[in-house]
This record gives structure tokens, sequence and C-alpha cells, in this order.
């Protein structure tokens, strides 16, 4: 262990004054071989994994906020790779892969807990869908397992499974190797990892241009001065179109509000995290007690990290049509976050139409799980100027080629959580 226990005590009573710092606050440098734009888990991860594995560290990741500030930090924190199509499967199995051994490659406890995703099913169709799923995903080398009515009620005692529910549960398809972490020690961990391979980190630097000199891009406007870069990475979730307008380019995607809220602790009551496409809800328990619930978008363009009122009470009547004792509950604290949602539900993932410019947005409801993945695939498509093959399927030109991954049915939402 880095500390020792009297370590630990001595920092607390001294109320963490003498608590070393887990990453550096340096001044920006006039020029860098790669800036990553977005301070969040994919740019810490992009930033980590080009020092790492690519021996590029002269990187710069420049937030406007607070480490994992934005999306990271408000986020549902669920982890799958329950992906129906070749390229979605084969990325976010690849992304499952860094997760589950992501704690010991960073020294850093991310609290992964791989407690299982149950894909509740209400009709017919549906079970026809799951199991058409779980096939697919088998074939990929993923693991699933059809659960009956039966084997569904064991495994989540507190579900209502009787006939007379508001949505009359009849299976589900589960991934026992997925589950949820903690977003905001994913963030921590990339950042201390990124930091110790020499990568600066610069918070409260706001990226307001991206400078061109001709086709090819050449630094970053920033509040705290211009910041030269031979090469510029975009990782800011909801933010991505605005990022790339600065350099003249217009994504086909647009930005939405999804709200989540947390009840009151209680002791461990729902121990898997479940979903209902029929009830457009997903619930789990968090590690503090605190029954964590999300479902659909609000469904109007915004960049507020607020939702409103009825979308919220659609998510809570949901969960509430699951999980009847939830009614007795109160609810603690709600928030939004903005999604970059594409026109086909699938992510786009490399080089954007300006030399020396890349992307890692889009990610409508899978942002958060593919935290690892994307950062790998970000950081391998800037240093070698291409797409490796689990991200070649997501550049931006297959809208142009008809080449659409449409993916928006594999969630507990209209689209994908």
């Amino acid at each position: 262990m880095r500390y020792s226990i009297f370590s630990l005590a001595r920092n607390a009573l001294s109320r963490h004054r003498r608590w070393p710092r887990a990453w550096r606050s340096p001044e920006p440098k006039p020029e860098y071989d790669v800036v990553i734009v977005g301070g969040g888990g994919h740019g810490l991860a992009a930033a980590y994994y080009l020092a790492k594995l690519h021996g590029i560290t002269r990187v710069a990741v420049l937030e406007k906020g607070w480490l994992g500030g934005g999306n990271t930090g408000r986020n549902t924190t669920i982890v799958r790779s329950n992906y129906l199509l070749e390229p979605n499967a084969h990325f976010y199995e690849h992304s499952l892969k860094l997760w589950e051994g992501l704690a010991h490659d960073l020294n850093y406890n991310v609290m992964f807990s791989q407690r299982a995703v149950v894909n509740l099913t209400h009709t017919d169709a549906q079970i026809d869908a799951s199991r058409r799923r779980g096939n697919a995903m088998r074939l990929n080398g993923i693991d699933a397992e059809w659960l009956s009515l039966g084997e569904v009620q064991a495994m989540i005692p507190l579900l209502d499974c009787s006939p007379n529910a508001r949505f009359p549960i009849n299976g589900g398809l589960v991934q026992r190797r997925g589950g949820t972490a903690r977003h905001d020690a994913v963030a921590w961990g990339f950042a201390r990892g990124a930091d110790a391979r020499g990568v600066d980190i610069i918070q409260n630097c706001e990226v307001t241009g991206i400078r061109r000199d001709g086709a090819r891009v050449v630094g970053v406007e920033t509040t705290r001065g211009y910041i030269g870069a031979k090469k510029v990475g975009i990782a800011v979730a909801g933010n991505s179109s605005r990022l790339a307008a600065m350099a003249g380019i217009r994504l086909p995607m647009e930005s939405h509000v999804l709200q989540a809220a947390v009840t009151e602790p209680l002791k461990p009551a729902i121990h898997t995290v479940v979903t209902s496409g029929a009830a457009h809800v997903y619930i789990s328990q968090t590690d503090k007690g605190e029954i964590l619930m999300g479902g659909s978008l609000d469904f109007y363009n915004s960049y507020a990290q607020r939702g409103n009122l009825p979308a919220l009470e659609h998510v809570i009547q949901g969960a509430i049509s699951l999980f009847p004792f939830l009614s007795r509950l109160r609810l603690m604290r709600t928030w939004g976050g903005v999604m970059d949602m594409t026109m086909d539900g699938s992510p786009i993932l490399g080089k954007l139409p300006v030399e020396g410019l890349y992307i890692d947005g889009g990610w409508c409801y899978g942002g958060f799980k593919a935290t690892p993945g994307a950062g790998w695939c970000h950081a391998w498509t800037i240093a070698n100027d291409e797409p490796h093959p689990l991200n070649a399927a997501f550049r931006l030109d297959r809208f142009h080629r008809g080449e659409i991954l449409d993916e928006k049915g594999a969630g507990a939402s209209p689209q994908a959580h």
C-alpha cells in the first residue's frame, strides 16, 4: 500500500492539509505534440494510453472546469458489452476487458463491481429480440444467459413479477460480467496515471477556438492563452458539436439532456443492475446504499445540466412499477447530463476532415462504459493517424457512405443507455 494506516490517520487528523496531490497543476506550455480537449474520463484515458502505450508524453489535457465535472460525474455508471451489431459488440467487449483489469493497471481502486446487468422482457417480441441479441453476443465471445421468469424472480426478489404488474415480466437477458464503477474514481485514476507519465493536466482552461493553417490544425485558443499543438483530440461529450464547429466542421449529432436521481440510502436491496425497455428505466443500488435511477431523454435540444419535472416523474413511475417498495423512499437529489446523440446511436471515433484533428464523441447513452476502450482507441488513432480495427466502423464518413450502425434499441430506453 502506498500509505500506511498511520499516514492515513495523520492526514485525517490534520484535515488533509499534508495530503500529497495526486497530480500536478502546471502552467500550460506554449506548444505540445498533442492537446486533448476535455478532462473527463475519455480525455484522461486517451492521454494515459498515449503516454503508456505509444510513448507520447508531450501531451496536455485541457479542462474548462474541474476533472470529471462534466458527464463523467453525471451518469449512472453502468458498464456492459451486450450489443447486437458486431462493430459495437467487439468494441464494447474490448472496453469491458480493460475495465476488468483497470484497477490493477492504474494501481487505483475504480470500484468496478461486476454485479450483472439484467435486461427484462415483457412481451413475446421482446423475448425474441433478447434471445437474438444473446445468441449474437455468444457468437462474438461475449457472455449472455437467458433467464426464465422464475430465474429472474430468484435473482431479484424485490422485483414485482406478479401477473398484475404494470409491466408484466416474462423473462430477461443477463450479462453477469456487467456491472458498475465509481465515476469520479475512474477520472482520478486516469489523471494520476497520466500525470505520472509526464502529461500536463490543466484545469480551468476553456478552449474558445481551434486555430487552423489551411487544412491543418495548429493549436487552440484558450482562456489562458494560445497553445500550439501538432494534433488535437476532442473528448467533450455533449459539447462535441460546439468544439467541432470551431474548426468549421458540422457533426451529425444533437445534444439532449438525460437525467437521473437517487433516493435516500438503505440496506442492500438490489444486487444487480436492472433495466426495462417497456418502463424506460434502469436501476441499481450504489455502494452508499442509494437507489440510482435513470431513464429516457428529455427530448429537447439543450446544453443544460438539468432536466425537467415531467421526465423525472416518468423515470420514477417506471422505477416504482418495477419495485413498489421504492414509493416509501425519499428522493435525495436529481441531476442531468448532456448527451451527444448521433443519428444512428453509435459513436464517432476517429479522424475529422481537418488534418491533425480527431474526435471521440457521439456516444449517446454509452459514454461511461466506453471510457477505457474509447481512450485506448482514441490514443491509437492519434498516434498512428489512422483508426484501429476496433473503431474503424465509427468513422465520421460512414454517414456519407450510408454504412450506419443502427443500435438504438440496445438499452432500457428507446435508445441504448
